[in-house]
């Protein structure tokens, strides 16, 4: 699955369009949202040949709500695993790493 894949995925789990690839701080961003970026590239090697490369995004879910079911859905995508919690400007984050 490529970026543009992932992104109509989150699309999809969110419900909306307000899903942001890296977005700019000068973005106003609509909430509840998605916001995800590449965070790293796993790429495995085998007799000085590469193999194997997989794309890892980080996807946040923000939403005022605590008991948002948005990151439910999120945990539901395919190699997804829940990263962290935090609070920030009376905003939930919850933070997944997901694997392209």
């Amino acid at each position: 699955m490529g970026r543009l894949e992932l992104h109509q995925k989150l699309v999809e789990k969110l419900g909306s369009n307000n899903v942001y690839f890296q977005p700019p701080t000068s973005l106003k961003i609509t909430y509840p949202c998605i916001i995800y970026k590449l965070q790293d590239i796993d790429e495995k090697f085998a007799d000085d040949l590469l193999y194997m490369r997989k794309k890892r995004y980080m996807v946040t879910v923000i939403d005022a709500n605590p008991d948002s079911l948005i990151p439910d859905k999120i945990s539901e995508l395919p190699l997804t695993t829940f990263d962290r919690y935090y609070p920030a400007d009376n905003l939930n984050h919850y933070v997944y790493l997901t694997y392209s």
